[in-house]
């Protein structure tokens, strides 16, 4: 189980991230766009997943694209899923008490990816393959 020290010290780790609060959640941005946050679910989200419905905390993250995150829930379903709020929307959520730190990392940076400045994210990456 991780924690939201976890995600914050994961996505603060990736080049020019800030860590905001939005509507009183927290929020991680890079180059002024959003790729992870927390996201509570609403009644209707309950509503939707009935007992599939998580209890603790959910983190919301960027994906590449929705066949990425349609793969992901279809991989993974205790820790990916989704709401009809979301459908059609590149994002995936993520249930913290049941992801490991490595799937979360990889999470993280493939939001960070997915939502970088081009330019950052490819001298990123460089650097990455050398070390």
């Amino acid at each position: 189980m991780v924690s939201w020290d976890d995600v914050g010290r994961i996505a603060r780790g990736l080049p020019e991230v800030a860590e905001d609060s939005s509507r009183g959640y927290l929020a991680w941005q890079v180059g002024k766009k959003g790729f992870a946050w927390e996201r509570p679910l609403r009644k209707g989200d309950v509503e939707a997943l009935g007992a599939r419905a998580p209890s603790g905390p959910v983190l919301c993250a960027y994906v590449p694209d929705v066949g990425v995150k349609d793969a992901l829930v279809a991989d993974d379903p205790a820790v990916f899923f989704t709401t009809p709020h979301f459908r059609g929307f590149p994002a995936i959520l993520v249930e913290l008490d049941r992801v490991d730190l490595p799937t979360l990392e990889e999470v993280l940076v493939e939001a960070w990816l997915c939502r970088a400045p081009k330019r950052l994210a490819k001298t990123w990456l460089e650097n990455r393959r050398t070390m």
